[in-house]
Formats: C-alpha cells, structure tokens, sequence
C-alpha cells in the first residue's frame, strides 16, 4: 500500500509564491487584468479573422493560431494562480498536475514552430510575392499545421511518462504556483537524471532549431529587402514584418533570461524568478494581439470598423 500510494500520489500542493503570502492579494490583481487583457485581445482578434473575409490569408491563419495557443498557454496557469493568490486553493490533483504541465510546455512548443512558420510565410510573400498564393495554398497550410502539432505532441507527451514512473513518497509541496516537469519531478525520491536529460535537451533543442531557422528566414528576408529598387517598396517590407519581429523578441527573450536565471543566477531570491516565470506565462499573451492591432493595418481597419457598427447600432 506504501509503495502503491508512492507512484500514484492523490495531490500536489503548490506553494505559491513563498516569502510573498501577505502579498498574494496585492500581486493577484495585476495578474488578474493581463488575463482578462489577453481573453479580451485575443477574442477579439479571432473573431475578426473569421468574421472578415479579406483576413482569411495564410499570414492570419498563422496569427489565429498563434493567439489560440497564447489563450491555452494563460487559460493553463493563470486561473490556478488566482484561485492559489486570493483564495489560498493551493491543492492540485495529480492528474490536474500533469494536465497543466503538459498544455503548459505543449503551448510553449507550438508558439515558438508558430512564429517558425510566420517567418516562413514572411520570406515567401517578400522574396516570392507572385507565387504567395500558390507556394502556400491551403493543402500546404494544413500539412504545416498538423505537423506542428504532430511534433509539439511527440515531444512533450513522454514528460507524462517520465513522471509518471517516478516515486513521490517525500514531500509533495511544489514551490511554484504551477506544475511544471523538472520541478515536480525534484520532489522525487528516486534518480530523475533522465527527466532532467529529456527535459532541458529536447524542448530547448526543439525550440533552439526554430530559432535558428527563424534568423535564416530573416537573412533571406533582408537580402531581398535591400534588394528592391525603391525606398517604398524596401519600407513597406520591412513594415510587413515589423509586428511579427516584435512578438518573436516579446517570446523568446524572457524565456532565454529564465533559462539564464535558472542555471547562473543562484543569488537572484526564489520568489522574484517565481514571479518572473508567471509573468513570462501571462504577458505574451495579452500583448501579441496588441501588437499585431497596432502594426497591421488591415487588423486596425477591422477592429475600428467592428466598433464604428457597434455604436451607430
């Protein structure tokens, strides 16, 4: 029975954000509007993309799936977070603990092949414009998607297993306010090398190769910027990918000073990167709808649009 209740623990606690109790309804309410910022933003940019025939484009394809990933990636964590902050509901079940790692590092994988693909639909439309339509045709588009998925799934699905074989009979406090794979699996007894090997190398390999072939997508890109003949011509290509470099650097840079933190910075206070972490997971969402809202015409036009019937009805 000791052994039984050891490989199939009934719950996790999550700690929060320890140090910060007296704190924890102050800190929920910023928390609290990014959310709401994201579900509002996000929303509403679907809904333009279905609703407005001329959006229905392979680059806003890539961007409604871009902000479905980002909905799924704040649903996950933040809720339990508010629910941990304001009304001290720290247990997790451990089939809720493993759901919630699995859509949190699933959602990371799929954004960062998403922003892979942008680049890619950024260096055809710049450096084949007569061939968009035809080099990204829907069947290409679907085939993309399903093998971003295809690949995010395989690669994060056997996190599951790793942990799921491991013995929790220690204490099973998670100091964080979510579950994710390395940090659950430390509260194991037994030897976790093969979760700390498979779960730095290979996400972080995965999302390494997409950024790699993000910047040679931009080297192409730029080359056949400089390469137009005329100043408008080079500005107005450089505007089409304006958005997509500012979501990129919103995405990647926190994750590269977290990875950073994590393995240098031994004296920054446990607190602080736990609140970094939950940061990390809430603010890309609810900006990458205000970006793309503010850089892309054709989203502006829609959105003030849409607001303009609202009122005169």
């Amino acid at each position: 029975m000791y052994n039984l209740s050891c490989y199939n623990p009934g719950s996790f606690i999550l700690a929060g954000i320890p140090g910060l109790e007296k704190f924890h309804v102050w800190i929920g309410i910023p928390f609290c509007v990014i959310y709401g910022l994201a579900i509002v933003g996000n929303g509403t940019l679907l809904y333009l993309i279905v609703v407005e025939d001329s959006l229905h484009e392979p680059m806003f394809f890539f961007l409604s799936l871009l902000a479905t990933t980002d909905l799924i990636l704040s649903t996950d964590t933040v809720p339990k977070l508010l629910s941990n902050l304001w009304l001290g509901s720290q247990e997790i079940t451990f089939t809720g603990c493993l759901a919630q790692m699995f859509f949190l590092h699933f959602s990371f994988v799929v954004d960062s092949a998403i922003l892979l693909t942008m680049a890619l639909d950024r260096y055809v439309a710049i450096c084949f414009p007569l061939r968009y339509t035809s080099i990204l045709a829907p069947q290409v588009i679907i085939k993309l998607v399903v093998v971003i998925v295809v690949r995010s799934f395989s690669v994060i699905l056997p996190d599951v297993f790793l942990l799921k074989r491991l013995p929790f009979c220690g204490t099973r406090i998670i100091p964080h306010t979510y579950c994710e794979h390395i940090g659950v699996a430390r509260l194991s007894s037994t030897d976790i090398s093969i979760n700390i090997w498979y779960g730095f190398s290979v996400p972080v390999m995965t999302v390494a190769s997409d950024v790699i072939f993000i910047a040679v997508s931009y080297i192409f890109i730029l080359r056949a910027v400089f390469h137009l003949s005329s100043q408008g011509a080079r500005q107005k290509a450089l505007g089409t990918c304006g958005s997509h470099v500012c979501v990129i650097l919103i995405f990647y840079t926190p994750a590269a000073f977290s990875i950073l933190a994590h393995r240098f910075g031994h004296s920054v206070p446990r607190n602080m990167l736990i609140l970094f972490a939950n940061f990390y997971v809430a603010i890309p969402p609810a900006l990458n709808p205000v970006v793309y809202g503010v850089k892309t015409k054709k989203i502006q036009d829609k959105f003030f649009l849409l607001f303009t019937l609202k009122k005169t009805q």
